[in-house]
């Protein structure tokens, strides 16, 4: 047992120096390279296709041959009659936002929406997978006004949420012409939160001086490190008294017939709820509405990724390695 201790503990240390090592390596690159423009590429996957194969795939393993003869000859009767029925314009755009604190994703976003708008038409259509609790509103602001673009184009937006869309990822899927959500999956929260310590005590008991000079009356509602005033905590909760109200006015653009009285408490509901409530159009999974569409037109993924830095991937790998020790050292703990 202490054997293992030790060597857990050993192990531990060793993982302790290979992150240090890696961050190191990280900084001194990010300071060394010259900052460039974030590069990144795009990537189109036919999701019809994929179906297709893995069909035929499973059909080729569990049928017998005079099955699976009559099958292709009944699949090649049906391709040949959806391509007389099938036109260039009918297609579905398929994107995925799993958004966080920041919204940073909204910068994939933004280039996935500009290249499927430079060949969409309003006979297509698009569907974008959401996944997000929330976070800051300027940011989830900036994505929900991204997906706002296909409504302007006349596109029908379908969002899909198979586990969350609250707060800033309901922001989002509001936009939507329409909105499906798996039957436990987390929609709502229209409301506004803003929380953050203050330890204005602590260092007036270690005699530590802290000074914060503005200009104008309002600059700093709330700090951290100074007094707070009562004067200072009112204009706070009025400013996010102000933000609700938006909130609240962009949820009703979009969705007039919801009871924001009722809806936008803060509060969030399972799928389920949320239907009868009106937050949402229809209780299902994005699997399910894919497959189904797969099956009577073209569609296609599409999706922009950000090439990452030598730094990022460093620190990315260090994370991953320190997290994959410390599981193994405690697991070792735990059988002890």
């Amino acid at each position: 047992m202490e054997f293992l201790y030790e060597y857990g503990l050993f192990f531990a240390k060793v993982a302790t120096v290979i992150v240090a090592v890696a961050i190191i390596a990280a900084i001194i690159v990010s300071a060394t390279v010259k900052p460039k423009s974030e590069k990144g590429e795009l990537r189109l996957s036919d999701l019809s296709d994929e179906l297709a194969s893995l069909k035929h795939h499973l059909n080729a393993e569990l049928l017998d041959k005079k099955a699976f003869k009559q099958y292709e000859k009944a699949q090649k009767a049906a391709d040949k009659q959806k391509a007389k029925t099938d036109t260039p314009s009918q297609r579905v755009f398929v994107m995925d936002f799993k958004g966080g604190i920041e919204a940073a994703e909204v910068a994939s976003l933004r280039k996935e929406i500009s290249a499927v708008l430079a060949i969409a038409t309003p006979e297509d259509e698009v569907i974008v997978n959401v996944e997000s609790g929330g976070g800051m509103v300027h940011g989830y602001g900036l994505a929900a006004s991204q997906l706002v673009r296909f409504r302007e184009a006349n596109i029908p937006l379908t969002i899909c949420v198979d586990k969350v869309a609250a707060s800033g990822g309901y922001m989002m899927a509001c936009v939507a012409n329409k909105i499906i959500a798996a039957p436990f999956a987390i929609v709502g929260s229209i409301g506004v939160v803003a929380q953050l310590p203050n330890f204005n005590r602590l260092l007036r008991k270690h005699d530590i001086d802290y000074e914060q000079h503005t200009a104008g009356q309002f600059k700093r509602t709330i700090t951290m490190f100074g007094e707070n005033t009562e004067e200072g905590r009112e204009k706070f909760r009025q400013e996010l008294e102000q933000t609700h109200q938006l909130f609240k006015g962009f949820v009703n653009q979009y969705r007039p017939a919801l009871e924001l009285d009722k809806v936008a408490t803060g509060e969030h509901w399972f799928g389920q709820q949320a239907l009868d409530l009106g937050l949402i159009d229809q209780v299902g999974t994005s699997d399910d509405l894919l497959m189904q569409l797969a099956g009577e037109r073209k569609v296609v993924k599409v999706q922009y990724q950000i090439k990452k830095k030598l730094a990022a991937k460093l620190g990315h790998g260090a994370s991953v390695l320190m997290n994959s020790c410390l599981d193994s050292f405690m697991s070792r703990n735990r059988s002890v």
